[in-house]
């Protein structure tokens, strides 16, 4: 039983209070980029935008504590950090993936998938502890996302038919039969 309680209690290579303030910054940086696609209605907003960010930290964090560990005391683990880029990145166009929709000759759900792209590197960045490039990578986005919009009303470009229409949450529902 003492060998159970010993286990749960694993001690971890970087200080808890940092584990807990990189995926708490990977929260809130992927709702900053979450509320701006829930406040226009989007398909995948505030909740799966923190989701991948905090999933994303998360693995970047086990990455680091894992070649840490005493488990692998034994062989040399080498951490190759391009290896958990690439599967963080599978995971989140996997899900991007089913966003994205040719429809009557218009794609759809093009840059909530982008956004949902965005929100894995930022949490990656804040699991490995490059906080000031999550947090500048989330202003840059919040920039992108709102301000590109405000120029795009003004020359008009969606209007003309360019083919990138995002749906609302309420166009991709489908009605109850």
């Amino acid at each position: 039983m003492q060998e159970l309680l010993d286990d749960i209690g694993h001690s971890s290579w970087l200080p808890f209070s940092v584990i807990a303030a990189r995926l708490t910054l990977a929260a809130l940086l992927g709702a900053v980029v979450g509320f701006e696609r829930e406040w226009r209605q989007r398909p995948a907003g505030l909740r799966t935008h923190i989701l991948v960010a905090l999933a994303a930290a998360l693995v970047a964090i086990l990455s680091v504590e894992i070649t840490r560990s005493a488990y692998f005391e034994v062989d040399i683990v080498r951490m190759d950090p391009l290896r958990v880029i690439e599967a963080v990145t599978a995971g989140v166009a996997f899900l991007a993936a089913g966003l994205i929709v040719f429809a009557k000759g218009e794609v759809h759900g093009l840059t909530t998938g982008a956004g949902m792209w965005l929100a894995g590197s930022i949490g990656l960045a804040c699991g490995f502890g490059f906080w000031g490039i999550a947090v500048y990578a989330t202003v840059l986005a919040i920039i992108v996302l709102t301000l590109l919009r405000i120029v795009e009303r003004k020359l008009n470009m969606k209007e003309e038919g360019d083919g990138l229409h995002e749906p609302t949450r309420a166009e991709t529902e489908r009605p109850e039969e």
